[in-house]
């Protein structure tokens, strides 16, 4: 049995470009639904219902060590790719010995905000750009967990697309 421990290495590529250096962290997105409170006669009281396959602006955000000519494609006006690889540390519990097993998320989207950071001697920029994100892919080794498409209404969750029956619904 594989115990999950932590994140042990992490790369980014952008727009399909050698790995950017110089990234501190990323902060994934949440998956929020949009949602409608529904009340009325027949219902004792309320409940948020979720409008079907529908999620929130979701953001990807890149916090950077150093403004380096890596970082150029994050300055365009042009859609941008962001494919992060992790490598996910395990123990396992029959062997007694450490696992990598391979993660991955691929965004594509749109760069909303670029902070340059702050300039100090001896010190990090503390910079960050956000994407927002469009597609968004999330994958464990080897397999999609997670897939969607806002422009072509793709929503898989383990190998199922719940987005089938609203293309379908839309004559698409």
């Amino acid at each position: 049995m594989l115990f999950p421990e932590k994140l042990n290495e992490f790369r980014i590529f952008a727009n399909d470009k050698p790995d950017l250096l110089g990234v501190s962290d990323i902060e994934l997105p949440e998956l929020n639904a949009m949602t409608e409170t529904i009340n009325g006669g027949g219902i004792f009281g309320e409940y948020e219902s979720p409008n079907f396959g529908h999620l929130e602006s979701m953001q990807l955000k890149i916090n950077w060590r150093a403004i380096t000519s890596e970082l150029i494609d994050f300055y365009k006006p042009d859609g941008i790719k962001v494919d992060c690889r992790m490598a996910n540390q395990h123990f396992n519990t029959k062997t007694r010995k450490h696992e990598l097993t391979p993660s991955r998320v691929l965004v594509l989207g749109s760069v909303t905000k670029n902070a340059l950071g702050k300039v100090e001697k001896g010190s990090p920029y503390d910079g960050s750009s956000e994407i927002e994100i469009h597609y968004l892919k999330l994958e464990d080794k080897g397999k999609v967990l997670f897939e969607y498409d806002r422009h072509n209404y793709i929503y898989k969750v383990d190998g199922i697309d719940y987005g089938a029956r609203l293309r379908e619904s839309l004559g698409l």
